[in-house]
């Protein structure tokens, strides 16, 4: 299992590469997802309820089109990811937008300065062992009662540890629910709500989906 660094490094140049046909392939990724836009919606009515005033981030934000979307609900969202080529045709695509180059594990941003944490299926390539640094990243980053919304895909069982498995672009990871949920509420995250997705015969991968809401202590 490589360490963190180098998994970033991996992951950022693996992206670059694949970046013009990954955002071809999900352009039009949420149309035909009425889970994902729901659990979008419902992430936009905490953010308005939390009590916090000020910018969303998405994290591994890859083209921007889910950015686009939040922006759309009416949110102040920006998008950050470690691929540069990424970023590249998020700004061609959504100038009015902003997207920055960037790691989830060191944020630039001020304790306490966004009022909402956005990671679907961008947490998935970070090795087990440095997953609960990154969580304490979202916990200094976020204001307190802002929501955090992650999207990722389950293991087979609850008891299952992390799980690696051959994504299109680079490893990545499955989780058990109940073993994220844990390192979430270690990390001043507690979840509020989860909804899951069984795998269907048309989808590439045959795994559960899960989304995972918590908020900030």
């Amino acid at each position: 299992m490589p360490s963190p660094d180098a998994a970033l490094r991996i992951t950022r140049e693996a992206y670059d590469a694949a970046a013009p046909a990954y955002a071809e392939l999900f352009r039009d990724a949420l149309r035909d997802r009425p889970l994902d836009r729901a659990m979008l919606d419902v992430f936009a009515q905490e953010v308005r309820t939390g009590g916090a005033d000020g910018r969303v981030a998405d994290l591994g934000c890859g083209p921007g089109h889910v950015t686009a979307h939040l922006h759309d609900l009416g949110l102040a969202a920006f998008g950050v990811d470690a691929s540069p080529a990424m970023i590249g045709l998020a700004r061609r695509t959504y100038p009015a937008l902003r997207f920055y180059v960037g790691s989830m594990a060191a944020l630039d941003f001020p304790a306490g300065a966004l009022a909402g944490i956005l990671a679907r299926w961008s947490l998935i390539h970070t090795p087990p062992p440095g997953l609960p640094a990154i969580l304490a990243e979202f916990h200094r980053v976020l204001a307190p009662g802002a929501p955090l919304l992650l999207a990722f895909w389950s293991t087979d069982a609850p008891a299952d540890p992390p799980q690696p498995f051959d994504h299109a672009v680079t490893t990545a990871y499955r989780w058990s629910p109940d073993h994220l949920a844990a390192l979430l509420h270690a990390a001043g995250l507690p979840e509020t709500a989860r909804a899951t997705r069984e795998p269907q015969p048309a989808d590439r991968r045959q795994f559960r989906e899960v989304h995972l809401l918590a908020r900030r202590t």
